[in-house]
């Protein structure tokens, strides 16, 4: 059974940090890519960061790139997004995902609130 439990979210001011962890059981982590989705308020879910298998390669949205980090420890099973520089904007519930024989896969999400 897959589970994805996301943790790491809070209160953070404008221009501040936080690390969000999510970690997985029920699939053999490695072998896929693991994503990060973000929802606010009245605005559709979107992808944010997505990472390869084994790390090799990434993608970001393009207004976290140079702010945001993903990445993965596959002896924990674990998926991370370090958020710096953080905006107002970057203010949603954030989503873990995996994608496994066609079905995605989510967690409950971890709120994430950047006061200005």
């Amino acid at each position: 059974q897959v589970q994805l439990v996301e943790s790491g979210g809070g209160l953070v001011q404008a221009g501040g940090s936080l690390r969000l962890s999510c970690a997985t059981s029920g699939f053999f982590f490695s072998r896929y890519e693991m994503c990060w989705y973000r929802q606010a308020p009245g605005k559709e879910r979107e992808l944010v960061a997505g990472i390869t298998g084994i790390g090799l390669s990434t993608n970001y949205l393009d207004s976290v790139k140079g702010r945001f980090t993903i990445s993965r420890d596959n002896a924990k099973n674990t998926v991370y997004l370090q958020m710096n520089s953080l905006k107002p904007e970057d203010t949603a519930v954030y989503y873990c995902s995996v994608v496994q024989y066609s079905r995605a896969y989510w967690g409950q999400g971890t709120q994430v609130t950047v006061s200005s």
